[in-house]
């Protein structure tokens, strides 16, 4: 058994914590958010994810998990500590370190020898010399202390499992033996472990979420190539997918990524790169192809309408979060539809399972409905922004006959075409070809 801090109960920060008391360490999660801690005390989450509550309230309830807002107390017995706090988006696309210099003082404040501190938030190339630094210069008399990179590869909605069943580990710091020790930290995970230098493990993060985002804007590009050609982005990827160069995960063609890693990351690297000289014209494409998106779902739906014209026109969102099985509304693409759709002079209504409460905080003209069914009652179209597993089992004939006008444009391809129109939709995909619309 280790003792562990964990600084930050985000969404990173909370998973962090509760899987590594499952594991059997001594966990204290931190956070100087009062009012997040004495809901963790009461057993309220912070964030929606599968199965967390379940998970927190068994550590705490074997004495494992605890939490504070005092880092005197946090860091009283810790060996580790993580810092798992947000790293937004600056005005410029950089990563903004606020909560990281700010968690790097209070640390310093706090430091005992050996102490091993490790970046768990996606932080710029050199930030882990930088946190040093700022620990140095706080505390003179700090005495040794080492900083890890252990980047986080978390995916909302099955985070948990992630963390328990990883693909990989990764290690990065100058100090080989706090290298060791934060690698024998996850050998209960039984995975591989990649262990390098600090700047090196940074740039492993940001690397791999720049590629899986350039895959998504690459097979939404085909998927416009498709619409034009009459072919269906669904069956090409399914075909590229079989290649093992290339795999199935992150091909599916739709309305764009958004949430707290993809849209943040591939900015903050291309920003990376042009201070270094550099000019990331790819991943200047994939943001500029992921934001065509959005505008795309807009215009489909216009250019269905009979009449071509969104003015006074009730539009139903089918989903509001930017992916399944959470309530995280960060950068969502259904916030910028909602938008344009009200700019055009739409009427818009949504329906999310889980994110709404959230939502109506982003989109306080929109209106909140409580299924599917309300929703679609008078729509003159409806646009499906989310894949929840339920929106594939609706009554659809029900659907249909609520709507004023059965529209439906498939923003995350649930539906089959085919199916679809001999239902009596106006159907219309991404990228699906003959859809029959």
């Amino acid at each position: 058994m280790k003792n562990i801090c964990v600084v930050g109960v985000g969404y990173v920060g909370i998973i962090t914590a509760a899987c590594f008391a499952d594991l059997g360490n001594k966990v204290v999660a931190l956070d100087i958010d009062v009012e997040k801690i004495e809901g963790l005390k009461k057993g309220i989450m912070p964030i929606y994810e599968p199965g967390l509550k379940e998970l927190v309230d068994r550590n705490v309830l074997a004495n494992r998990l605890s939490f504070t807002s005092s880092y005197a107390e946090g860091l009283r017995d810790a060996e580790f500590v993580f810092i798992a706090v947000g790293t937004p988006s600056g005005v410029d696309g950089e990563a903004d370190l606020q909560y990281v210099a700010a968690a790097a003082r209070s640390i310093a404040d706090n430091i005992k020898e050996g102490l091993i501190i490790i970046n768990k938030s996606t932080v710029p190339v050199g930030t882990g010399d930088w946190v040093s630094d700022i620990i140095r210069e706080q505390n003179p008399d700090a005495g040794k202390f080492s900083v890890v990179s252990c980047p986080e590869f978390l995916r909302e909605g099955s985070a948990i499992g992630d963390f328990m069943q990883p693909h990989r580990i990764v290690v990065g710091s100058l100090d080989p033996d706090a290298s060791d020790k934060v690698a024998q930290l996850h050998l209960p995970l039984r995975a591989p472990i990649v262990v390098t230098d600090l700047r090196t493990a940074e740039m492993i993060k940001y690397a791999s979420n720049a590629f899986l985002a350039t895959k998504i804007s690459f097979i939404n590009e085909i998927a416009n190539i498709c619409e034009d050609l009459g072919a269906d982005v669904m069956e090409v990827s399914n075909g590229m997918g079989f290649d093992p160069r290339i795999g199935p995960s992150f091909l599916n063609a739709g309305i764009g990524y958004g949430g707290s890693c993809f849209p943040k990351d591939v900015k903050a690297l291309a920003y990376m790169a042009e201070k270094a000289g550099r000019h990331p014209k790819l991943l200047n494409s994939v943001m500029e192809i992921n934001t065509c998106r959005r505008e795309m779902a807009v215009d489909q739906v216009k250019s269905l309408l009979e009449d071509k014209n969104l003015t006074g026109k009730t539009i139903g969102l089918l989903g509001l979060s930017f992916k399944p099985n959470t309530d995280d509304m960060r950068d969502a693409p259904s916030i910028t539809i909602a938008n344009l759709l009200v700019a055009e002079g739409a009427v818009v209504k949504a329906f999310d399972p889980i994110a709404m409460e959230e939502a109506a905080k982003l989109l306080p003209g929109i209106e909140m409905t409580t299924s599917p069914y309300e929703l679609a009652e008078g729509c003159d179209a409806l646009i499906v922004n989310t894949e929840w597993n339920e929106f594939r089992q609706l009554d659809l004939k029900r659907i249909r006959d609520a709507m004023k006008s059965p529209l439906l444009f498939d923003g995350r391809n649930i539906y089959d075409p085919e199916k679809m129109v001999n239902l009596g939709f106006r159907y219309r995909g991404v990228g699906r070809g003959y859809n029959g619309s």
